[in-house]
């Protein structure tokens, strides 16, 4: 059990996570470790490099506009157009959605056009006719000069076997190999000689082989653009680094180079949507300023398991929102235990322009000290506003919020020009983000920080179940658990983990369990408190019994010791740990000089009143920020912009409204990220974006499934999971299976369309490791209007999930109209509709 509490050191901020302090050899606690963070070490532009994902996208419109833009994603890879490989994923189609929101290369892994994996043999004759339909299709886009050919895929071990311990059958394989690369090499220039190509692509850095491949390659002119390998072992975080620099001194050696480099796979399960895990992989990569593409272990379309649902953020979304808004130069980071596994490790950044620095920190459990070094009193004066978020694992498929702003203060830099924050009781599994800006008149306010303590599942008292192990070092391809291990097999009539847990005051508590449900369909447990039955849980499908979601039941707890038992109700469900929060109303303050900005802004930092980062000066209509704001459900929400001067715009879900600094304004949005525009017409201090509210559902209008007018075989169908207990089924798969319903709009405007959902369509590629989810796709036809929605897979076609689609609406009576001509939809639960601007 871990409780956060506050805590403060003269002359610096602090802050405690929810994970336990470390213990010293002898029991007591343990020395705090040191991270240090030299502002006068510059390591180069922010080069954003590490965000990328291996299928990545499924579709256009999945993962969702508002979960890519913020990102700023460099590169992702993807299979080529028509690939068998998997069902979706295809390069030229999700580059839609990847460049509209201002994504960079699209890596084409030219292999997946194949089906079995590893991929079927056919012979290079075979392999070079798909390479010519490959290159053709590439080369016509209009952004050809924005895609990457990747000809091989882990020819160490694919075709080639490279990486066999017999020397003269390597020199064979190797020989095969060399002559196959520049056999393709020279077909892809014969018909485009412009693009690019990467490789060699191996499944882990090769030193026997590197040599002989680049000796070749420039001796035969089939030199590759890029250089490409994988890092997929634990062991990667301790040996890329001597992997790099072997690399550079091989180009040094040869004479080529130096070659951009992208590690297009990285990272084990164990790793992915956990941002204390995430910090060690991104920082080694930023700080050498390579690309690199997290890897795709299970489910496409979602950013390597980073968004929930459409645009619906985890903790891992918001450790890479935080990495795409350093700005300016990176800077020395010297941590405890350099290139260590499972330490505490972090990157930074300095933008004298903007007067900023950040910082991200994780991978450990304690206590730690982060020291700026040379903080220049040029850029910051001598006094600095300092502040503190922490951003947890809410597991691959948990909703996560915006951070949580765990402290605010202002400190002296001391003579020797450092800057110490201490962080207190930090959590392995969490990241820290630190910003030090110059301090003004005034002082922050202090974040609303509430009571929090987790509970182990494995540390409870468990009948009927058995712990299970996951994600450890020795299994990193394990699925990632808190404290590694989990409840399962709680199937027994009387299967219960009993936790004993103590809250400091009577009042409602949110409790959020950390689950995973295979069954096919919702599970239930039920929820008992000292005994006495206080509520059902419901458990919506995972991917798997360990693919990590979460869900949250607000209890009444008075002041003391407690046993909450999670009890066997229908289905089954894994337990790996309870959060309990003291509930709170939601609020939340996002600071303007973090947020992405339009135009040329201002940073003006004379005060550090409210959030403490001082103020984005809009000077011009052209000036704007653009904010990511997190809404736990479809609804409206109190939006504040706070600051002094000219009125504002504020533009979401494509609605703009006006307001006053100060002005509240009742907004609808959608679950998950909304991306919030303010501008200015005259000139403006936007010092932040105030958002309230849990989601308030008045004025939003629901239509039933059994509203519809049905055409076709489209059907109304029973399923008890279902709001009305029914659903659509059948909608699509022919021009004539449609859905129409009748809606009423009060006012023109901009309003939402909030589609209702289940699809668990999957292929059956007999994948050894990848989930083939399939997602569907439904034209909607309104008012003129004709738009193709992807519906994302929801695990089960009982776990009913959401997606929202802006319509331009005038006032009256509006006929919307569901179809596919070519292919099934998702089964359809209910549709809602709401104006933006309530």
């Amino acid at each position: 059990m871990a409780t956060a509490a506050a805590a403060a050191l003269a002359g610096a901020t602090a802050l405690t996570g929810a994970g336990p302090g470390a213990a010293a050899a002898d029991g007591g606690p343990a020395a705090a470790q040191r991270i240090t963070i030299d502002l006068a070490q510059p390591e180069g532009e922010v080069l954003h490099g590490a965000n990328g994902a291996l299928y990545g996208l499924s579709d256009d419109g999945v993962p969702g506009d508002a979960a890519l833009e913020p990102l700023h994603l460099t590169t992702i890879s993807q299979k080529p157009e028509g690939g068998l490989q998997h069902p979706n994923g295809d390069a030229l189609t999700v580059s839609e959605s990847f460049f509209r929101n201002g994504g960079g290369d699209v890596y084409v892994m030219m292999q997946d056009v194949y089906q079995q994996w590893p991929y079927e043999d056919l012979g290079l004759e075979d392999y070079l006719g798909k390479v010519d339909a490959i290159v053709r299709d590439v080369a016509a886009h209009e952004h050809s000069d924005r895609f990457v050919l990747v000809p091989f895929n882990e020819p160490d071990f694919i075709w080639y076997g490279l990486n066999t311990g017999d020397e003269a059958e390597y020199a064979r394989n190797r020989d095969r190999f060399l002559a196959d690369w520049e056999t393709v090499y020279d077909r892809i220039r014969a018909i485009d000689p412009d693009i690019r190509i990467a490789g060699p692509n191996e499944s882990a850095y090769d030193r026997r082989f590197l040599p002989d491949f680049y000796s070749f390659a420039l001796e035969h002119d089939c030199m590759p653009d890029v250089t490409t390998w994988h890092e997929l072992s634990s062991s990667s975080l301790a040996q890329f680094q001597s992997n790099y620099d072997h690399y550079r001194a091989l180009e040094e050696e040869l004479g080529f180079g130096p070659l951009p480099v992208n590690v297009n796979e990285y990272a084990n399960r164990r790793d992915l949507s956990v941002p204390g895990q995430l910090v060690q992989w991104v920082s080694m990569f930023e700080r050498n300023k390579v690309y690199a593409d997290q890897a795709y272990w299970d489910a496409a379309g979602n950013l390597s398991g980073n968004v929930v649902r459409t645009s619906v953020p985890n903790g891992g979304w918001w450790f890479f929102r935080w990495y795409a808004a350093l700005s300016g130069q990176t800077v020395q980071v010297t941590p405890p235990q350099p290139n260590t596994i499972d330490t505490l490790q972090g990157l930074a950044s300095l933008d004298t322009d903007r007067r900023q620095s950040q910082a991200i920190v994780g991978g450990a459990d304690g206590d730690a000290e982060v020291v700026f070094e040379n903080v220049d009193p040029g850029v910051f004066g001598q006094t600095v506003s300092v502040s503190v978020a922490e951003a947890t694992w809410s597991g691959y498929d948990g909703p996560h919020p915006a951070p949580q702003v765990l402290s605010r203060t202002l400190a002296e830099v001391s003579a020797d020009g450092t800057v110490t924050v201490p962080l207190t009781g930090m959590d392995r599994m969490s990241a820290y983000r630190i910003v030090l800006t110059p301090a003004g008149e005034g002082t922050p306010d202090q974040p609303e920080v509430p009571w929090t303590a987790s509970y182990e599942a494995e540390d409870a008292e468990v009948t009927g179940g058995e712990i299970f192990t996951h994600g450890t070092v020795e299994n990193a391809n394990g699925y990632a658990a808190s404290g590694t291990r989990d409840v399962g097999s709680l199937n027994q009539e009387n299967s219960q983990v009993a936790f004993t847990v103590e809250v400091p005051e009577t009042g409602a508590y949110d409790l959020e369990v950390y689950y995973g449900n295979q069954t096919g369909s919702p599970a239930t447990q039920r929820l008992l408190v000292d005994g006495a039955e206080a509520a059902t849980v419901t458990y919506a499908s995972t991917l798997n019994w360990t693919y990590r979601a979460t869900t949250t039941v607000r209890i009444e707890l008075t002041a003391g010791s407690h046993t909450l038992t999670l009890a066997r109700g229908t289905g089954e469900a894994t337990l790996d740990k309870i959060d309990l929060t003291a509930a709170t109303e939601p609020a939340a303050a996002y600071e303007a000089t973090l947020a992405d900005t339009t135009g040329d802004p201002g940073y003006d930092y004379s005060s550090s009143a409210g959030t403490g980062t001082g103020s984005l000066v809009l000077a011009d209509a052209q000036d704007g920020a653009v904010f990511d704001v997190y809404a736990p459900r479809h609804g409206y929400y109190t939006v504040t912009p706070q600051g002094t001067g000219d009125g504002l715009t504020l533009e979401v879900n494509g609605a703009t409204v006006t307001a006053e600094p100060g002005e509240e304004v009742r907004l609808l949005l959608a679950e998950g990220n909304n991306r919030v525009t303010v501008a200015s017409a005259g000139q403006t201090a936007l010092r932040a974006l105030e958002v309230a509210g849990a989601g308030d559902t008045g004025g939003i209008t629901a239509y039933q499934d059994t509203e519809a007018v049905l055409t076709g075989d489209t059907v109304v169908q029973e399923n008890p999971h279902a709001s009305g207990g029914s659903a659509l089924g059948y909608l699509g798969g022919g021009p004539g299976n449609t859905a129409e319903f009748t809606v009423e709009t009060a006012a023109s405007g901009t309003h939402l369309l909030i589609l209702h959902y289940a699809n668990d369509d999957r292929a059956n590629n007999g994948h050894d490791y990848n989930t083939d989810v399939i997602s569907r796709a439904l034209d909607i036809e309104v008012a003129g209007q004709t738009e193709r929605v992807m519906f994302r897979n929801t695990f089960s076609w009982d776990s009913f999930w959401s997606v929202a689609v802006p319509v331009e609406l005038d006032a009256g009576t509006h006929t919307v109209r569901l179809s596919n001509a070519e292919d099934f939809g998702p089964d359809l639960d209910y549709i809602e509709l709401a104006p933006v601007i309530g």
